[in-house]
């Protein structure tokens, strides 16, 4: 039985009440209902305010981050008194002001194969406010194997997708993307960008979705991928369909738990800026300076993009941005040490290991990538 509305709950959701497909009956759903979002950031704001607004009765969030003064450009559910604090902790404050009838559960953690069962139990969708894959498989499977919606959201520069992947009644996410990409070729927003307003709009529909699953009204976008550009402020809608060959949700399904995505993926599932390389790879800036200073002939090779060198740079580094790079090998000496970087040291790294693969044997990153060296050697470079 669906709890009962307070005089204060009734006056609050007044407006939802007096629309007949939400009325005090789906208001009442909308208390009863439990949602989990992992991810407290572009996406997770927006999609957190808008379900807490809405009056939905407890909602969970997944984060192990803290706040960062770049998050504030898009993360909206955070402020400028709240950075260094823990990401879930600020979005709880945040929500409670918003609206003090619901219930809001944390979980400072990574999201894993470990504990993802245990911290989804009891929750009636799944929502994702990631930005990376193995969380997104992670989500999808978990959905899959306990009979639950999933409402994806994804974003990148200035264009952003949303889908309701539901296998019970149509395709799931790996339908769609059977495998993930392999490491390094699609950057995350960190390294490639985004425009600011995008993930409040597409974190909006998510929220949306969620909406429309627990009234069961309007169309769901269950076999639906929508695409948004902000651009041109275009919007497509792609037909899916269930793959019967589908690893997870086919007639005859492969994967039966859950993965350790963060190792299928290739890439971690925490943004961690230090010791990416491994053992003697990494080179702290403070190392690299020493060997300039002792005359040693490393060559510099700056791997991000063009635009920002605007913000900053080394002096006599090659700028070869990643995407070019196996094109420009040419440009990448082979009788002396390399040197490696990028802004925090992820693109560094995926650079390092195509240059190994290549049978570069002198090859290195600059651990904590162009940020650290503003920390470590030279205050006056920006950073960003």
């Amino acid at each position: 039985m669906a709890p009962e509305l307070t005089q204060e709950e009734i006056l609050r959701y007044s407006r939802h009440l007096l629309i007949p497909e939400v009325g005090l009956e789906g208001q009442e759903k909308l208390k009863a209902a439990s949602v989990l979002i992992v991810g407290t950031g572009g996406l997770g704001s927006p999609i957190a305010l808008y379900l807490a607004a809405a009056g939905v009765g407890r909602i969970g969030l997944v984060d192990y981050d803290v706040v960062d003064s770049s998050n504030l450009q898009r993360q909206i559910i955070h402020g400028s008194e709240r950075v260094g604090q823990l990401k879930v902790d600020s979005a709880r404050q945040r929500l409670l002001d918003l609206n003090p009838f619901i219930q809001i559960d944390t979980y400072n953690e990574v999201f894993s194969s470990q504990n993802a069962w245990q911290i989804a139990d009891g929750y009636d969708i799944l929502v994702d406010g990631s930005d990376n894959f193995p969380t997104r498989y992670l989500l999808n499977d978990l959905a899959v194997l306990s009979g639950r919606p999933y409402v994806y959201g994804s974003i990148f520069r200035f264009e952003g997708q949303v889908s309701v992947f539901d296998a019970r009644k149509g395709a799931c996410y790996r339908c769609l993307y059977p495998e993930p990409p392999p490491p390094g070729e699609v950057p995350s927003c960190a390294e490639g960008g985004v425009f600011g307003v995008l993930p409040g709009t597409v974190g909006t529909m998510q929220a949306a979705e969620v909406i429309k699953l627990i009234l069961g009204i309007g169309e769901p976008l269950i076999d639906k991928l929508l695409l948004f550009d902000a651009l041109d402020v275009s919007l497509q809608s792609v037909r899916l369909r269930k793959n019967p060959k589908c690893r997870i949700c086919g007639e005859q399904p492969e994967i039966t738990q859950l993965i350790d995505y963060e190792a299928f993926c290739g890439v971690p599932t925490r943004d961690v800026h230090a010791g990416l390389a491994g053992g003697d790879l990494d080179l702290e800036p403070v190392e690299i300076l020493r060997r300039l200073q002792q005359g040693q002939a490393l060559q510099l090779v700056d791997v991000r993009d063009p635009v920002e060198q605007q913000v900053s740079t080394l002096p006599g580094a090659v700028l070869i941005p990643l995407p070019e790079l196996m094109q420009r090998l040419d440009e990448v000496d082979r009788d002396r040490p390399v040197v490696l970087f990028c802004r925090t040291g992820v693109r560094s790294v995926r650079a390092l290991r195509l240059l190994a693969a290549q049978g570069y044997s002198q090859v290195y990153s600059l651990k904590g990538g162009i940020n650290a060296w503003a920390d470590q050697v030279d205050p006056t470079i920006r950073k960003y």
